[in-house]
């Protein structure tokens, strides 16, 4: 029995459509992930189901028109609590991070000082008020229990951990806070609050790589629903169970994580396509027939052939037509101009040392990148990675030591915010502006990054984040560099874009040096991480895959360490002390051979069947007592062969 469901949902903003058809099931500890491009409608669907958007039925419902009025149905178990994360409330000034999260444990503060105020009474009172006091108090606890309250700190410093939240950033004013940092309280506050379902739109987006690691160990254990809107396909490939994918205003669910619903859609394509082929083949020769039929009809005067080629026609007008797939999606075609090759240093860091008031954010450090190198720049929030961004590009000063570009070096910055100066200008008027170029040449290279005919018209303002990016792309390229910097490229981009942007990068001969926390892009686009670590930079020769596994293997030499510093230490015993330890050793020995021979004596004499039983008595007296410090003796001889 499913636990939430939505069927034939058709929603419109104002009177513009959003979603035609939305139907999907969801069952209970399900984590679904709902993909789709930019404007498809995803957030929306999760706002449908939190009830923040609210859907607008026609008066007496089923409608007659359809025209701005919703269709369908959202189905939620009863009493089933709802989490979206997206909502960012305000609080008043004076309110700390920690009172926010605090703010799941409301219920249970409520039971607690009630149990509190019961505990009091209890002392005055008598006889069956004291009674009826008694099992009020005992529901009290039992739902304290349930609720968790017992769980209160363990829970919270849990999500602390987990989301880095330290004991300074704990007691910071939330209003105060950046949006970002806002959205990750939230987060924090609503797995605590462990809803049924839990509604997710972009997670990671504020998270570095550490963090995302752990939000999806704690999904995995999640009890209830979880519905995640993400482009994080690594973050899907390892929470998701189900994708729910929107197209064209409908949904299509695929089983499995995103790589299984990726190879899926590729197969249903291929399935589709040959289908599609087959009816084309059976539409021709219908067609053919039909007006072979015609002309005979013509030719013979015979109604007999019109009445069969009216036939085939109605068969042929009713006939469900199978839509040709579009096999291969629309890309950046990137002709990258020849630039002159650098020198072999392209990015170089010596000694260099930076810090922000008392935090020392580089101590020494080290880097040095080569001409063709792909590189990815890794490490937490906070690290220091845009900090040598600034640095290498002359937006901030290093302390000392060198940060500097190698020889013919000429880079393109693609930061994480993309401005552009006048926004109001036309997508060809930005690129033209300060490039002498002809119209017709500047819209030929604008169609390679995918601004064909009328979008070339489009004011920039009104551009999503993956044309903006396309835009600003487009300029930087348009000039001769070997060296591409790229800051966060993926943030707010659909899946299509950045796997349309991974593409595009795969022309470029030259070097790419990039920070990214998007585990699939790095896979894809990296052939080296380099990630900053106590203070300095750490290389690793592989994807990002290869970093981890490289990390694994460090963390079980660490746990092995203490054991091989203990076998060195026994190595390096003195002489003295092996041969004193062999001399014991000796001694034990022998002293182990006359025990096992003495109860081998007693064993004899006991075997005389003309022993007296007091005689009998003190034999057996005496063998247990040798029996003893064999043993003692024995575990004394064994410590020796350790």
């Amino acid at each position: 029995m499913f636990e939430l469901s939505l069927s034939g949902v058709k929603k419109y903003m104002e009177a513009t459509l959003v979603t035609e058809n939305i139907t999907f099931q969801v069952y209970s500890g399900e984590k679904v992930g709902i993909v789709g491009v930019n404007g498809s409608g995803k957030s929306t669907i999760l706002k449908l189901i939190a009830g923040i958007e609210p859907m607008n039925y026609y008066p007496g419902y089923p409608q007659t028109s359809s025209y701005g009025y919703d269709e369908g149905f959202i189905n939620l178990p009863r009493e089933a609590s709802v989490a979206y994360l997206e909502q960012i409330p305000e609080y008043p000034e004076g309110v700390k991070v920690i009172d926010v999260l605090n703010l799941a444990f409301q219920e249970v503060k409520e039971i607690e000082e009630k149990m509190r105020k019961l505990e009091c009474e209890l002392k005055t009172l008598i006889g069956e008020s004291l009674e009826k006091a008694l099992k009020k108090y005992s529901s009290l606890v039992q739902l304290y229990e349930v609720k968790g309250g017992y769980e209160v700190e363990e829970k919270l410093g849990k999500v602390c951990t987990g989301l880095k939240f330290s004991e300074s950033f704990l007691n910071k004013d939330f209003s105060l806070l950046s949006g970002g940092e806002k959205t990750t309280v939230v987060l924090g506050k609503l797995l605590i609050d462990n809803p049924d379902i839990l509604l997710l739109d972009e997670p990671t987006n504020h998270l570095d790589m550490d963090s995302i690691e752990w939000l999806e160990a704690y999904l995995k254990e999640y009890k209830g629903i979880v519905i995640i809107v993400s482009h994080d396909r690594y973050f899907l490939d390892n929470v998701v169970t189900k994708i729910v994918e929107i197209e064209d205003m409908e949904s299509i669910t695929y089983k499995g994580n995103y790589s299984s619903y990726v190879s899926q859609k590729e197969e249903n394509m291929r399935v589709q396509y040959e289908q599609f082929r087959e009816q084309q083949k059976k539409i021709n020769t219908m067609e053919k027939t039909i007006k072979d039929l015609r002309d005979w009809a013509m030719r013979a005067d015979n109604n007999k052939f019109f009445r069969r080629a009216a036939s085939m026609q109605i068969k042929l007008d009713k006939m469900d037509r199978i839509d040709k797939p579009i096999l291969e999606k629309q890309n950046m075609k990137l002709s990258f101009k020849a630039a002159q090759r650098s020198g072999k240093e392209t990015i170089k860091a010596l000694n260099l040392n930076k810090c922000f008031e008392d935090k020392t954010i580089f101590k020494h450090a080290n880097l040095m990148v080569s001409y063709g190198e792909r590189v990815a720049l890794i490490g937490p929030n906070g690290c220091g990675k845009t900090t040598f961004l600034k640095i290498l590009l002359g937006e901030e000063a290093a302390d000392s030591g060198i940060v500097e570009l190698g020889a013919s070096v000429k880079a393109a910055y693609l930061p994480q915010r993309i401005t552009f100066n006048d926004e109001e200008l036309t997508v060809l008027e930005c690129f033209r502006e300060g490039i002498f170029i002809a119209e017709g040449k500047a819209r030929e290279y604008l169609s390679k990054f995918m601004f064909y005919g009328n979008s070339v018209f489009k004011k920039v303002k009104h551009l999503s984040g993956g044309e903006k990016i396309r835009l600003k792309l487009g300029r930087l390229l348009y000039e001769d560099i070997n060296l591409l910097i790229l800051d966060e490229p993926t943030n707010h981009l659909d899946i299509d874009s950045i796997e349309n942007f991974e593409e595009a990068l795969e022309d470029f001969s030259g070097t790419i040096f990039f920070i990214s926390h998007d585990r699939y892009f790095i896979n894809k686009v990296g052939e080296r991480v380099i990630a900053v670590e106590d203070k300095g930079f750490k290389s690793y020769l592989g994807n990002y895959d290869f970093y981890k596994k490289e990390k694994l293997k460090l963390e079980h030499q660490e746990v092995k360490a203490p054991l091989i510093k203990t076998e060195k230490l026994k190595k390096t015993r003195t002489v003295d002390e092996s041969k004193r330890r062999e001399v014991e050793k000796e001694k034990t020995f022998i002293k182990l051979e006359k025990l096992e021979k003495d109860i081998a004596e007693v064993d004899l004499e006991m075997a005389n069947s003309e022993l007296h039983y007091d005689e009998l008595n003190k034999l057996y007296c005496r063998k247990e007592q040798l029996s003893k410090e064999l043993d003692t003796v024995m575990e004394l001889w064994l410590s020796f062969e350790n």
